[in-house]
């Protein structure tokens, strides 16, 4: 496939949204700004890893050539081979990133991403894998310099959680998480186990794009908005004063409660975030449930009832059931290292959907 008409593309596009951007104008429209500017971010990377891909197939056609050229047992010819090697890793990687471009950009990849670990089966120890997972990602965030807010928690007796609930903002936040939503199934001996029995147990994992207004309307008269004190562990201000909100959605059904904040402002705010974000949800659900029989979506269509993914800590393995993929480092993986299975998920992703395009 040649992708330099799409690279040209690209740094066409580039230049006009550049150009629409040094428009004072546009900022008297704050939604439009805000598209233009997330369009920019996209279309630079894009440029950019279109050049690196340019040069890295010049240099590897002529670094093929030379040895083609050269006798095998040369010096050459063995300094040929390593760049090789090195460029085709490039390329490969590079084709993906343009590839990404060429097709539509999902709107909510660029979104900042609400996050819901949830205790599943197996009691205390599920509790305990959940803080588990909570360490992992936000690990992970900060490697990528994102930026992570517990918007409300529910702490078990032995240090786990029963449910947290995270804000996590920063680039391509969903884009990369997405695939993280799911049933997470742990295997492991429990440190209450006394005779040092494996036990299985799960967590579920929901990653929500964070919704705009424009996105979700919701009405006033449609919420049941209560304040009550928070219970459990917390400072004077939050256990002495009725910070904590619970809202009810009467439309919907869905109840949304925040009490990590001193400031029952602060914890409304967050809870009509989770709400709104919630009831997007929802609405891709219903527009995915369309296309349901053609592949099968990520988010919000029945998935997280399957097991996406199983941590066995006996056999030092992580497995990934939807591409079949196992790592045998589950120490370095549970340390945030996460990137060894999302990026053969979103490549994954990527050929399920050049394949739908080119049918």
């Amino acid at each position: 496939m040649d992708l330099r008409p799409h690279i040209d593309r690209f740094a066409r596009r580039l230049s006009e949204v550049e150009a629409a951007l040094s428009d004072p104008k546009v900022f008297d429209n704050n939604q439009r700004a805000q598209e233009l500017s997330r369009e920019y971010s996209r279309l630079k990377e894009l440029v950019a890893s279109g050049n690196d891909y340019l040069k890295s197939v010049a240099d590897l056609a002529e670094n093929r050539a030379l040895l083609a050229s050269e006798p095998a047992d040369s010096e050459f010819a063995a300094m040929a081979r390593e760049d090789v090697a090195r460029l085709e890793i490039d390329v490969k990687r590079l084709t993906q990133a343009v590839m990404f471009g060429i097709l539509p950009p999902n709107p909510t990849d660029s979104r900042n991403t609400i996050m819901e670990i949830r205790a599943g089966a197996g009691g205390s120890e599920s509790a305990l894998f959940a803080a588990d997972l909570y360490r992992m990602y936000t690990r992970y965030a900060e490697g990528r310099r994102w930026k992570v807010e517990a918007l409300n928690s529910s702490p078990s007796d032995l240090g786990g959680f029963k449910e947290v609930i995270l804000s996590i903002t920063g680039n391509d936040v969903y884009k990369r998480l997405k695939y993280e939503s799911g049933v997470h199934r742990v295997q492991r001996v429990p440190a209450t186990e006394a005779q040092g029995r494996i036990h299985t147990s799960t967590c579920t994992v929901a990653v929500l794009p964070e919704a705009e207004e424009v996105d979700i309307e919701i009405k006033t008269e449609d919420l049941d908005i209560d304040v009550c004190r928070a219970s459990g562990k917390g400072g004077q201000g939050v256990n002495t004063t009725d910070s904590a909100v619970r809202i009810h959605h009467r439309p919907s059904g869905l109840i949304v409660y925040c009490a990590d904040e001193r400031s029952q402002h602060k914890n409304k705010a967050s809870a009509m975030t989770v709400l709104r974000s919630r009831l997007l949800e929802h609405k891709i659900a219903e527009e995915n449930a369309k296309y349901a029989a053609e592949r099968k979506e990520q988010v919000g269509t029945g998935e997280r009832n399957e097991r996406i993914r199983t941590y066995n800590f006996p056999q030092n393995r992580v497995t990934d059931h939807r591409i079949e993929v196992t790592l045998y480092n589950l120490p370095a993986f549970l340390e945030g290292d996460i990137d060894q299975l999302i990026e053969p998920l979103m490549a994954n992703d990527l050929e399920e959907k050049m394949a739908a395009l080119e049918l």
